[in-house]
């Protein structure tokens, strides 16, 4: 190796041929520990595999497992309030922090009319509710590969106030690592992943945020 190292550098190879088996598409879906039906499972369009579209296929092998938790495998993201399971997110502020408040910055109309509908929809929920708060945090819109618009509170201030919770969380080459040898992998897309915890009733003052058309809103879940 160390030979073949130092004729390369010497420029002493003019070429390199990578040889390798011909695969077809056929031999690259095929395994030894797939049935035929699992096999087919993963050679359906992908569209008619993923969450609420497997209860229009009853023969789909998941599709009792879909059907059991159809209440939460939906395309729609929940519109109320989640129930009290007994955790709250809480909020721990630096000792020492008064208020955390940013300026509102003026944004295009396109991106104001989103904002007022985004929260129109989630007093409607009961998931935010007006606020005189005195800590502020501007709203603004990104826009995502579809075209359609995220919302986006800068927490700058916020998150710099806040101590820092140490839960360990598994990198991922831990993950990766604790893969190795399956052949059988499933996954969760979640339809909306915000929204899911209520807040600590003391810390709601905390998530305030602003919006272009002047109104100050104040999260009962964790955004």
């Amino acid at each position: 190796m160390k030979g073949f190292l130092a004729e390369l550098k010497a420029g002493e190879i003019a070429e390199m041929v990578l040889l390798k088996p011909e695969t077809s598409p056929e031999d690259l879906n095929s395994s030894s520990v797939m049935d035929e039906d699992v096999l087919e499972g993963f050679t359906k369009p992908r569209a008619t595999r993923l969450g609420y579209e497997i209860l229009k296929y009853p023969e789909d092998p998941v599709y009792p497992l879909v059907k059991g938790y159809s209440d939460v495998v939906s395309k729609h993201p929940p519109s109320q309030l989640p129930p009290d399971r007994g955790v709250r997110h809480e909020i721990d502020l630096v000792p020492g922090t008064t208020y955390c408040a940013t300026r509102q910055w003026p944004l295009r109309r396109e991106q104001c009319e989103v904002i007022d509908a985004f929260f129109a929809e989630k007093a409607k929920s009961g998931m935010v509710r007006e606020s005189k708060s005195p800590h502020s945090t501007p709203t603004f819109c990104v826009r995502k590969p579809n075209g359609k618009w995220r919302l986006v509170h800068a927490y700058n201030k916020l998150n710099d106030a806040t101590v820092p919770a140490q839960t360990p969380i598994p990198s991922k080459d831990v993950l990766l690592n604790n893969m190795s040898g399956c052949t059988l992998y499933s996954a969760l897309d979640l339809v909306d992943g915000y929204y899911q915890i209520l807040m600590r009733e003391s810390d709601i003052p905390l998530t305030a945020v602003s919006t272009p058309s002047g109104m100050l809103w104040e999260w009962l879940v964790m955004p």
